[in-house]
């Protein structure tokens, strides 16, 4: 498994650019917003936590069609099928590679791009600390779309929006939490016990619909 998870890794950020692509995209969603809203510094720092959850959420969905696509072309996803280990260890792995190379840099970056929204580093360390809850159920939400499309000459498309809205309810919690912990401290801990509630039940959820869907696609 950790042989799995490495390998998965390296390919994640090798292929199509993997974290780099994730972050630049993330980038340009927040960067532009300035632009369209006007140098309204309260507005945006109002507005700030929900925009960098949508460009997280957005920069999130890409790769996930190549999450079992590549295991497919080069005939890794038969010996995977075919071995004794439980498909849902092997998708969970999978799943956590994946997050690990593209959806950790983004809340990463988070704090840094939260200087073009103007605020405040209480708001800052809110949403790098619902990004790090949330973006997993993304991950484990698009593994199952990618396993329906992993047979699919352009599976990409069909993943978004498959999974874009499963993922509305990490979106509404994510920001929810945000907000109230800017406004005050005690509204931020139901609704990010909620958002760790979705990714630990999509952490179960998810790996097995996928693997279930990866057994029942066509070769």
């Amino acid at each position: 498994m950790w042989a799995l998870f490495v390998r998965d890794t390296r390919l994640s950020i090798r292929a199509g650019g993997g974290a780099l692509i994730g972050v630049l995209f993330f980038l340009a969603v927040v960067a532009v917003i300035p632009f369209g809203v006007g140098p309204d510094l309260n507005l945006l720092a109002r507005i700030g936590p929900a925009i960098l959850w949508i460009g997280a959420l957005l920069a999130a969905l890409l790769g996930l069609d190549r999450l079992f696509q590549l295991d497919r072309e080069d005939g890794s996803l038969d010996i995977m099928l075919m071995q004794e280990t439980p498909m849902f260890l092997t998708v969970l792995v999978k799943c956590l590679a994946h997050w690990t190379a593209t959806g950790l840099p983004l809340i990463i970056a988070s704090p840094v791009l939260g200087l073009f929204m103007n605020i405040d580093e209480v708001a800052m360390l809110a949403v790098a600390a619902t990004l790090l809850a949330g973006t997993p159920a993304i991950t484990f939400i698009g593994a199952v779309g990618a396993a329906v499309s992993v047979a699919l000459p352009r599976g990409g498309v069909l993943v978004s929006v498959l999974v874009l809205p499963l993922a509305i309810p990490v979106l509404i919690f994510g920001v929810s939490a945000v907000n109230g912990a800017i406004e005050d401290p005690a509204p931020f801990l139901p609704p990010f016990l909620i958002l760790c509630a979705i990714t630990l039940f999509f952490s179960v959820l998810g790996p097995f619909a996928a693997g279930a869907a990866l057994r029942a696609s066509p070769d």
